[in-house]
């Protein structure tokens, strides 16, 4: 499901205000799930709108970029559970703290996340 990763390294996509370029919307669009190199992050094309989150499942720390979007949600590749990706919030009944999401922005075509430094300071 995920095609290359985007690599955020190049400091030439970075812009003034903190945020950087990761990918246009066609690319996202076509893939579902594009995986950000470098930051463990995943961006999803999910009913139309654009959601930035960590890559790593918070129960058992399995590659999400290899599970499914569908209705709404991303499902886990290892153990089948869900995290909604409005909030993060886990299927009912199992025990994990929420997915991790992060700001995204898209301005025109291109899809910016939030610099990493950035991040870290929150």
């Amino acid at each position: 499901m995920c095609g290359k990763p985007i690599s955020v390294d190049d400091p030439s996509i970075c812009s003034d205000e903190g945020w950087i370029a990761v990918c246009d919307l066609a690319r996202l669009k076509a893939e579902t799930i594009v995986r950000v190199g470098g930051h463990d992050l995943l961006v999803i094309w999910n009913e139309g709108d654009v959601v930035v989150c960590e890559r790593a499942c918070p129960h058992e720390q399995a590659d999400l970029g290899l599970g499914q979007v569908a209705a709404g949600r991303l499902v886990c590749p290892r153990h089948a559970a869900s995290f909604d990706l409005r909030d993060g919030a886990i299927t009912a009944g199992w025990p994990s703290p929420p997915l991790r999401l992060y700001p995204v922005k898209v301005t025109g075509e291109q899809i910016w996340i939030e610099a990493p430094a950035e991040r870290s300071r929150r």
